[in-house]
Order: C-alpha cells, then structure tokens, then sequence
C-alpha cells in the first residue's frame, strides 16, 4: 500500500481499536489515530472515564509512533442517540444506543471529520468486514464469527460504508490480544467495555432516575393477581428474571419473569415458572435499511433479535419502510425497541427496530 493513502482510525482506548491501528501502519497506510469524546460527565467517583480513555490512545499511538487528537460530539451524541434513548425508555421500549451510535456518529460525523482531516480511508475495530458486490458496499460477517458485531451496524447505511477498513476482519479475540501483548501495547489485557457506554459501571436505575420520572405501579400475573409492586416500567425488560422483588417461589419450582408492559394502565404483568406467554411467531419491524441489496418483497433469511444469538429462520415480507417477519420457530423475548437484523450465508443484509411481536397461540 503506498504511504501516501492515509487512515484515520477510530480509538476507544481499547484492544481492539489500538490493534487495529497497529494492523494498519504495518501494511504500510500512514495512521492517524482519532478519540471520539460522545459524552462528558464523570462517574460517581468523580473521575471521567474519557480521559482514562483517551490515556489509553495517548500510549498506544505514543509505542506506534503515529499521531493523534480527540474530537468532541457530546452535543451530536445527545441530540441524535442520547435523547432517542430517553423517549424509547419513556414509551416503555428498550432501545439499543449503541447501533445508533453507529450510524449517527462513528460513521456519521466522525467519518466527515476524517475526511475533513484528509483521510483516504477510516477504520474502526469492529469484528466484521467490508466488501463489493456488483459495485455496491456490503457488510460481511468476519473470520471470528462468534465475535461478529455486524448486528450493531446494521443501520450503516451503503454510502456511509464507502472508504472503510475492518483491520480485525479475519482475526479472532484472542487472537488480537496475542498481538497487542507480543508488540507491548498498553491495553494488551484492557477488558472489553460492556453495557451502555454513557452508563459504564454505574446503577442504571438510578442512572435512569436523573433523566426521566420513575412511576411505581402494580405487577400482575396475566390472571389478575397482584403480586408485587414495580419502581417503574423503564426499568424491566421482556424476560427479565432479576430483580422484581416478588420474593420467593409461588408454589413449586421455577421463578418470575416478566411477559409484558402495560404502560396505559401503568401494570407490569409477570409469570411463574410457564415460559410460554414469552413466545411468539412474528414480528413487525420499522425503519429497514438494507445495505448493498434490493430485496424482493417476500424473501427468507436468518436473522438475530439480540445481539450473540444464533441466526433463526425467517420469511420477510416488506411493506414499504415496514416488515412482517415470520418465525420458522418460535422465538423467546423479542423485545420492542431492540433490532432484528438479517442474514444471508456470508453477508448482514440490514435490519430494522422491533415494534410488536405476535404471541404464540
């Protein structure tokens, strides 16, 4: 590659994006490293874990011998993730920020500021990879397919994928960690970062409480038996088995998960031990976006409802920006507000936001 084509790479702070950069200057590419500031505000502690971040970068671009800055879209992040979070919580869905803050940031304005810095390329270190078919920019599943992270792109739109690298594409976890111990880098051993980035290790609840009224109610069995009081709807999700304070087994074996929100009449309605109410056969799905591909109206495919299950059987049937997707099986906890995202055999052909799921019968 000649050292004239320039990358601006993504930095977290973390393993994967220093390996990356590090992948990248040894084919030759001259690296800038680039720290998105999404959110400013310190932890209870009072230390903000941005500037551990960014501390992060500082030492591994230091040991690469490249450059690099931070740039700050705190205000992007709360205009276009942040307060769509909020509303979806507020409506009693659980949203999922973070394939949001994909398309509406890292490769949104962070990808124009890259170009604006007079980058050729821009690279992240997601697990996944980028290719062409037919002239059109796809998104491919990677070599370490039980770390694929194609299902928090799945918004990305075609364009937005024009010009970037997935350095990790054909590399495992361990893999990557290898790499970054044998050449000395800071975040060989960093763990990875989970749960919402703008909570990090906080109490989400009270996280939560600082941003949107808590309204306690009832919580029901779907008979009518009150059985429990809940601090709020935002607070649980379809499946949920922790944490609902009902107390100990109604008789026999087997504990309380919640099977429904009733937001109108403020019920939190929960079952015991029978997980069936949680199933059902279909979905509508909003928002589509597909990624390279025009599909037919009716089409089969796989597809995920959550993040790291495995690919379920499927027929899609679009209506307009909406989908009816049917389920070969039935599926557990399909959650309104998180994504359903499709597959084919080598490739995430897009995905959309769960609306409504239709129960077994």
């Amino acid at each position: 590659m000649p050292q004239s084509k320039t990358v601006v790479v993504g930095m977290s702070g973390g393993v994967d994006s220093s390996v990356a950069a590090y992948l990248l200057k040894e084919d030759g590419y001259n690296v800038i490293g680039l720290f998105m500031m999404n959110w400013e505000e310190s932890d209870p502690s009072g230390a903000c874990s941005a500037e551990a971040d960014f501390a992060d970068v500082a030492r591994v671009c230091s040991k690469l011998n490249i450059p690099y800055y931070s740039v700050n879209f705190a205000d992007e992040y709360r205009e276009r993730v942040f307060s769509y979070f909020l509303k979806e919580y507020a409506a009693g869905r659980t949203p999922n920020p973070d394939v949001l803050c994909n398309r509406e940031i890292k490769f949104g304005p962070f990808r124009e500021y890259a170009l604006k810095m007079g980058a050729d390329y821009i690279a992240t270190g997601h697990y996944c990879k980028a290719g062409k078919t037919d002239g059109r920019n796809r998104l491919l599943k990677p070599a370490d397919r039980l770390k694929d992270q194609t299902y928090f792109l799945n918004q990305v739109t075609e364009q937005q994928l024009e010009g970037v690298l997935f350095p990790l594409e054909n590399l495992t976890k361990n893999e990557v960690r290898e790499i970054a111990a044998r050449e000395g880098l800071s975040t060989a051993k960093k763990r990875d970062s989970t749960g919402i980035c703008f909570i990090g290790e906080r109490n989400f609840k009270n996280f939560l409480k600082g941003y949107l009224p808590a309204r306690p109610g009832e919580i029901r069995t779907l008979s009518g038996e009150t059985v429990g009081r809940h601090e709020g709807l935002m607070y649980y999700t379809l499946g949920q088995r922790k944490g609902l304070g009902i107390g100990g087994a109604k008789d026999g074996d087997g504990r309380w998960f919640v099977i429904k929100k009733d937001l109108e009449n403020n019920v939190l309605y929960v079952s015991h031990g029978d997980e069936s109410p949680l199933y059902s056969v279909s979905c509508t799905v909003s928002g589509l976006n597909f990624i390279g591909v025009d599909p037919p109206e009716e089409f089969c495919c796989g597809a995920k409802f959550r993040y790291r299950q495995s690919e379920q059987k499927v027929k899609v049937r679009l209506l307009g920006d909406c989908a009816e997707v049917e389920f070969e099986t039935p599926q557990r906890a399909v959650t309104e507000g998180q994504y359903a995202v499709f597959y084919d055999e080598n490739s995430c052909l897009g995905g959309g936001v769960i609306e409504s799921s239709k129960r077994s019968a």
